[in-house]
């Protein structure tokens, strides 16, 4: 049997990255709350600090 995989949108991921940043639920509540293993929540939110620090580190000027 194949199966799709689901895919979840830029703005999505973000938004997600964003709560488990914030810290006010764990990242099993988060799961739970969005329906996304809470492995990839970690992911994404490690994602998010990476690109935030590239972002502020000044290389690009």
């Amino acid at each position: 049997m194949k199966t799709t995989r689901k895919r979840y949108s830029a703005d999505f991921k973000a938004e997600v990255a964003l709560e488990a940043i914030r810290g006010d639920l764990t990242l099993a509540e988060l799961a739970a709350k969005h329906g996304v293993h809470h492995t990839m929540i970690a992911s994404w939110k490690r994602q998010a600090i990476v690109g935030m620090t590239i972002t502020f580190s000044g290389a690009d000027d």
